[in-house]
């Protein structure tokens, strides 16, 4: 007997964005220069598992997300929703799979529509996926209000009305209206104060607890991933460099990267002491990327097999990958 095929499969994502006729070709005198954003991605989501997508602004990982959606067309690569290959040309496949994976924006106040109210707001996804007859409608967006948090009455407001945790709750409604078994969560919680993030996170826990719900979780704070991640994939210029448990990437991170990332993330016990690790220089060109190791550039422990080889994404030990060619050597007190 074989295993089910997982709900969600990534393999070789590649996302390239063309600069044509601009500055940068004309001071470089080469045309066809690229932005290579993402650069051959491999994630898989499992039902109800939560992995988390995390690095530095710019890495590319709120593109994966996009890309992974179709929101973005990749440039290659492939994404399969259980075992099925997704054909983005097929206007009637994508029109059911939109239903199956929804997206939650950072930007919860952008992603409403100013002139519309949260009850015409949550209507008009039941309405455009049929999810249920017209006459149910109010009821339905009653039973998603409730699901959030919120109460009847904020049926009539508008998104200027209420404030950041608010609005995200309703885009998380609006999300979940169409019944998905995966929400990309792009930098969910990251535009909120940090009693609202606990409150989202705790929102977000709860319903995958109760509908069963699979997470893409991108974002930039550690900080936020270990109460709600159960893998955690570390981005760098495009490329994993590291997927763990997210106990194991807390515990013993094996990527210099994703060791410094943690170095950097703030612990709540002022005795404890860690070694700092500061990253000189800015993050490469994603136009021009360094050759071999990304990371190489900033990384202390660089040689001349970084530069010569590209490290592949390899298991160190169960469950744990790394794409270092020191990876089980290096360590961080």
């Amino acid at each position: 007997m074989t295993d089910a095929a997982p709900l969600l499969q990534v393999q070789g994502l590649v996302k390239h964005f063309p600069l044509r006729g601009g500055l940068i070709d004309r001071l470089h005198r080469r045309p066809g220069l690229v932005i290579r954003a993402v650069d051959g991605v491999d994630l898989t989501i499992r039902d109800g598992e939560t992995l988390a997508l995390v690095g530095e602004s710019g890495c590319g990982k709120s593109t994966t997300g996009r890309c992974i959606l179709y929101l973005q067309d990749p440039t290659a690569g492939t994404v399969r929703y259980r075992g099925q290959a997704i054909d983005p040309t097929n206007a009637a496949e994508m029109r059911e799979r939109r239903k199956q994976l929804q997206i939650v924006f950072q930007d919860p106040n952008s992603s409403l529509n100013p002139r519309m109210t949260v009850g015409q707001t949550l209507e008009e996804a039941l309405a455009f996926h049929k999810i249920v007859p017209k006459a149910e409608r109010s009821n339905r967006v009653r039973e998603l209000l409730l699901t959030v948090g919120l109460n009847e009455q904020f049926r009539g407001r508008y998104a200027n009305e209420l404030s950041g945790g608010q609005r995200q709750r309703i885009g998380i409604a609006r999300a979940l209206a169409v019944e998905p078994e995966i929400i990309v969560a792009d930098e969910a919680v990251s535009a909120l104060d940090v009693s609202v993030q606990a409150q989202i996170l705790q929102l977000l826990a709860r319903l995958r607890e109760e509908k069963g719900l699979a997470y893409l979780f991108i974002s930039h704070q550690l900080g936020v991933l270990r109460s709600i991640a159960d893998t955690v994939a570390v981005m760098y210029l495009g490329k994993i460099v590291e997927q763990a448990p997210v106990e194991l990437i807390f515990h013993n991170p094996l990527h210099p990267y994703t060791q410094a990332l943690m170095a950097a993330a703030p612990i709540p016990n002022p005795r404890a002491r860690r070694e700092r690790i500061i990253l000189t220089g800015d993050p490469p060109s994603a136009v021009n990327p360094p050759s071999g190791c990304r990371f190489r550039t900033r990384c202390r422990y660089a040689t001349d097999q970084c530069a010569a080889e590209v490290p592949e994404l390899r298991e160190i030990e169960p469950a744990h990958l790394v794409a270092c060619h020191y990876a089980g050597e290096l360590t961080v007190s």
